[in-house]
């Protein structure tokens, strides 16, 4: 066999001392981030970014296949190519993991070599990747999330993002169930409860209560308030009725045919009910003459000592009526010349609640002079004296009165 110098063997098809590819022959000829490339006689190692050119380059990127001429056989493939029989073919170095890519970068082929590129969303900074933080552009109307390779758009409570991703429209929360008990006011970007007359918002701004307005004041009704759900209503005593919404007013029983009064009997109209008296009120020695008036005849001897005549009368007061109050007008129904009229009680105020002021000689006024509280029943005997001094002639006339008090001030 021929001696071939070192880095060099002999071939016998050829006849000649053929290079030996050392990259291929030698078990990690190169060491670390080290490339081995083939020489003649030898192998360099360089960094897997050098790029040795020992053959003419690709006239086009698209050419990925070499011819290699067979009387130079010694020449390597190009930086980035791999001989493949007498052909260089393109080397991935992203599949083989011959790049030099930061863990951050992801490693694209190219025609001969291959680069290292940022995914979307990061940016390169020297040999680095960093994120972009997007929302320092301001692209969301509310708030920006920004999160590794991209970023979201977020709204205010009350808000929700529109299909542009990007913009806040206002939400609708009385269509979407908002817990408004009663009434629901959408605003921009919340909502307001309200509540039906006669109820007043919770604490929590949802729920509506019952306002008590009987509560609040003594004067709403006339006599009593009864709170209801929302609203209140005033009620009056039995034998009164509601004039308007909040007075009372008494029923007069006696128009109105509900009374109970027999045959012989007057109804007798008070504050509250009624009563029932006798149509002939007449005793002896009186007789009776028309409605409620009785005459005692002179022609009896027992009359001499009594009031020609007995008027009987009715009337009815409220209760705690303020004082001194004119309650009844007593007037002469026959006045005669020269005769002079005075007024008194006869009987049934024994404690003074009443009294006399005379306005003329044919009227004087009842006068109540201290507060009373019904339900009570007062019986007065006033009377009428009159003389006639130069005919040496006096008579009297009386008047008996039922006072009836009401058990109310109306």
């Amino acid at each position: 066999s021929q001696e071939c110098t070192d880095g060099y063997e002999w071939d016998v098809e050829s006849q000649h001392c053929k290079d030996i590819n050392e990259c291929q022959t030698i078990a990690e000829a190169c060491q670390g981030e080290m490339k081995c490339f083939n020489h003649y006689g030898g192998y360099l190692c360089l960094p897997r970014s050098a790029s040795v050119i020992t053959a003419p380059e690709p006239s086009s990127q698209s050419v990925a296949i070499l011819p290699v001429e067979s009387n130079e056989a010694f020449i390597p493939c190009p930086v980035g190519y791999d001989a493949q029989g007498e052909d260089c073919v393109d080397m991935d170095e992203c599949v083989l993991d011959l790049h030099d890519c930061q863990p951050s970068q992801q490693c694209v082929n190219t025609v001969g070599t291959y680069s290292c590129q940022c995914p979307d969303g990061y940016s390169k900074i020297g040999i680095e990747c960093v994120d972009i933080d997007e929302c320092r552009y301001r692209y969301c109307q509310h708030r920006c999330v920004n999160v590794p390779g991209s970023f979201s758009c977020e709204c205010e409570p009350g808000f929700q993002l529109a299909g542009n991703n990007r913009s806040c429209v206002d939400v609708n929360e009385c269509e979407m169930g908002a817990p408004c008990q009663q009434k629901c006011y959408n605003t921009y970007g919340t909502f307001l409860c309200r509540c039906e007359p006669g109820y007043e918002l919770g604490p929590d701004g949802h729920s509506c209560n019952d306002v008590d307005e009987c509560s609040y004041s003594s004067y709403l009704c006339q006599f009593q308030c009864v709170n209801d759900p929302g609203r209140f209503s005033c009620i009056c005593p039995e034998g009164y009725q509601l004039q308007g919404t909040r007075l009372c007013q008494d029923v007069n029983e006696c128009e109105t045919d509900i009374h109970q009064c027999g045959e012989g009997q007057t109804c007798i109209n008070i504050h509250g009910g009624y009563q029932c008296t006798d149509s002939n009120r007449c005793r002896e020695p009186y007789v009776h003459v028309s409605d409620n008036r009785c005459v005692c005849p002179v022609i009896k001897p027992e009359c001499r000592d009594l009031p020609f005549s007995i008027v009987h009368r009715y009337m009815s007061i409220t209760s705690e009526r303020s004082v001194p109050s004119d309650i009844f007008q007593i007037q002469a129904t026959s006045v005669y010349p020269g005769v002079y009229n005075t007024f008194r009680i006869r009987s049934g105020d024994d404690i003074g609640e009443f009294y006399i002021r005379q306005m003329n000689n044919i009227s004087a006024m009842l006068v109540l002079a201290r507060a009373v509280t019904g339900p009570i029943e007062y019986t007065l005997e006033l009377e009428m004296v009159s003389v006639n001094p130069l005919m040496s002639y006096q008579t009297s006339s009386a008047l008996r009165l039922s006072v009836f008090v009401g058990p109310y001030t109306f």
